[in-house]
């Protein structure tokens, strides 16, 4: 389709934003200024010089190492993390990023080249205890400007000029988010800060090895972006007499923890509202002493940025069993359904999901219905009678561990499926967890798919503000959710989670249907699926079906996209896994969740069609991010595995 009949085609379906729509139109002045490139985690660039005509003519430009060379001449033995998720801000001429050990580190966006280094406090020795985290926010208000970074326990104020701390945040230019209960959890989070207005917003991660139903709360709380202040504390498991505090029977609420927001958050800077994707509560797999919907667990959460009070919210899982926590940031868009001009929040979910509501009054923009789902045999537990299904869009994943779902390019494959999901208890989507049996014969728990790594994650999507397709990677990835019997020596729960370990199908391919990673386009005035493509080979040139022939089949990688004017841009995630306990003996790698490939790609917005595509040294463990440096465009993407040392890669058109 030529660009002038493409032009016409979006005219004709209506999807042009709304005049004086608000909405968040992604990154702007060619700068790249938050991690999801807006406070409505867009994904999105309005930048063209790279396009579909010339888009093989790119070029790597630079690379820069996860971590300075300054922090190896301090500590030549330093370590640093390989799951180097990071993605640079790109403000004011300067591009701002996490190292692999979680310090800031400042260069030029043109060549790589440093500028600053954060300082680690006490030298050699401040370098411990960080890890890699996902990004920086930037914040500026006349001649005010910061870089803020969570890092440990700790939450920092940088100059952008120079690194320095900035003495007026807090102690000396951090702030302590350690808890003051000397028996809580050591803080730590992988997301980025997010700032709107004068506040700044931080949620946190807590370990999943549960065995007591009494558990610390993953409260979010925000500071003062100039001060470091503490404003206001979110109660993400509603406390007595607070609203949603009936919703956990027998006063559950007074004990049971966890739901942090342990992804990312979205703001709407105009409506000052803060979007939180709040995740599962203690056990997240058994819930037979939180008996209950059990709000604010697996909502979606919209509250006032300045007071921290709930304005709105959503459940999208009732008393959560299958570890759905909504993965990624929620994604503002303004659309246009029917006529109506809507200001929308979507949330996209691990289960395959893409909930959309009204972002200022929270109102469904398509009927979300109530449908019953499969009960739990589970002694003690309760599970809720329905769950919500959204009725527009469709799903964007394959859903349920049922025999239509299972693999079929031969028959033979089709029977050996079926005999090794018979060990297993299977169903439709929302099947609750099961025992895993002892004996010779008994159940080993129940096969869950989409598994409890998606569908979506992390990864997020990215929405075109100009056409309003909404672009959505996913991958299908099965798991197994068994559950134990409690010890009651170690802990208070009846029932603990078990191998939960992902599943093979017949001679090293996987159990269900592909594609295993797919990348879905969905037009958010209609609600209607545009296109879908497989994101990868896939297991192609498995022996049992090399003879078909097949198409691609897509790998099971966790990519991030990134969108531009006339491109979307999107890698294959993070491959060369290491073996861990989740993944059995029998189980391939390549085909284990998580493991991507080398490929970076160009797709065709219009019809998923591969435009260009380069294999790098190792796959895209972060998130892509372009921007506009001295007139010329750029492409940066970060890489690394196990065994490839992580590095950020630059590509733009020959000059």
């Amino acid at each position: 389709m030529s660009p002038i009949k493409k032009y016409l085609f979006i005219i004709a379906c209506g999807l042009l934003p709304a005049s004086g729509s608000l909405a968040q139109f992604g990154a702007s002045n060619g700068d790249w200024q938050a991690y999801g490139a807006d406070q409505g985690a867009t994904k999105y660039t309005p930048l063209s010089r790279i396009d579909a005509t010339n888009v093989n003519d790119l070029r790597v430009v630079w690379r820069r190492p996860s971590l300075d060379p300054y922090y190896l001449a301090l500590n030549p033995e330093q370590r640093s993390s390989r799951n180097y998720v990071a993605a640079p801000v790109i403000a004011g001429g300067r591009a701002y990023i996490p190292n692999s050990v979680g310090l800031v580190e400042a260069f030029d966006p043109g060549t790589g080249e440093t500028l600053w280094v954060q300082e680690p406090i006490g030298g050699a020795e401040g370098l411990r205890g960080g890890t890699a985290t996902r990004g920086v926010a930037y914040w500026s208000e006349g001649a005010e400007a910061r870089v803020l970074v969570q890092r440990s326990t700790y939450l920092y104020a940088l100059d952008p000029e120079t690194g320095k701390p900035i003495p007026g945040f807090g102690d000396n230019g951090r702030v302590n988010l350690q808890l003051d209960d000397p028996q809580a959890e050591r803080y730590r989070w992988g997301g980025v800060p997010a700032v709107i207005r004068d506040v700044v917003v931080v949620g946190q991660a807590m370990s999943d090895s549960f065995s007591d139903k009494e558990a610390l709360r993953g409260d979010v709380r925000a500071f003062d972006v100039r001060t470091g202040e503490l404003r206001w504390v979110f109660h993400v498991i509603p406390q007595g007499g607070e609203y949603g505090s009936d919703t956990w029977q027998d006063r559950s609420w007074s004990y049971t923890g966890h739901a942090p927001v342990w992804s990312l958050f979205s703001a709407d800077e105009e409506l000052g509202l803060v979007y939180m994707p709040i995740t599962s509560s203690t056990n997240d797999m058994y819930g037979g002493h939180r008996i209950g919907d059990n709000l604010f667990s697996q909502s979606l959460v919209a509250v006032n940025a300045e007071t921290g009070e709930r304005v709105w919210h959503y459940q999208m899982i009732h008393h959560g069993l299958w570890d759905y926590d909504p993965p990624a940031a929620p994604i503002l868009m303004d659309i246009n359904v029917d006529g109506r001009s809507i200001k929308a929040v979507t949330q996209i979910t691990k289960q395959g999901f893409a909930f959309v509501f009204n972002r200022e009054s929270g109102e469904p923009v398509w009927e979300i219905q109530e449908r019953a789902v499969p009960q739990s045999n589970t002694p003690g537990e309760v599970t809720s009678p329905t769950q919500p299904f959204p009725t527009k869009p469709a799903p964007f994943e394959r859903q349920g561990a049922t025999e239509d779902n299972l693999i079929d390019f031969t028959p033979q494959l089709r029977a050996e499926a079926l005999e090794i999901v018979s060990n297993y208890v299977t169903g439709p989507l929302f099947t609750p967890p099961s025992v895993r049996g002892e004996n010779p014969g008994d159940s080993q728990g129940t096969i869950q798919l989409p598994g409890s790594q998606g569908g979506a994650d992390v990864q997020g999507a990215a929405f075109d503000p100009e056409t309003g397709y909404l672009y959505i990677p996913s991958i299908t990835s099965p798991f197994i959710a068994d559950i134990l019997p409690g010890d009651p020596d170690s802990g208070t729960l009846d029932y603990v989670k078990g191998t939960r370990r992902w599943i093979a199908g017949p001679r090293g391919l996987p159990l269900f249907k592909p594609p295993y990673g797919r990348i879905t386009a969905i037009n958010m005035n209609t609600g209607e699926h545009v296109w879908m493509v497989p994101n990868g080979d896939g297991p192609r040139n498995n022996p049992a079906i090399a003879h078909l022939k097949l198409g691609k089949l897509g790998l099971p990688g966790r990519p991030s996209p990134l969108l531009t004017k006339t491109l979307l841009f999107v890698g294959e995630g993070s491959g060369n896994i290491s073996r861990s306990s989740r993944i059995p003996p029998d189980m391939p790698l390549e085909i284990a969740t998580n493991s991507g490939g080398n490929k970076f790609r160009a797709y065709d917005k219009f019809s998923g069609g591969v435009l260009w595509e380069v294999e790098l040294e190792a796959g895209t463990s972060g998130a892509p991010v372009s921007y506009l440096h001295e007139g010329r465009q750029y492409l940066v993407v970060a890489i690394g595995d196990r065994t490839y040392a992580p590095e950020l890669v630059a590509f733009a058109l020959p000059e």
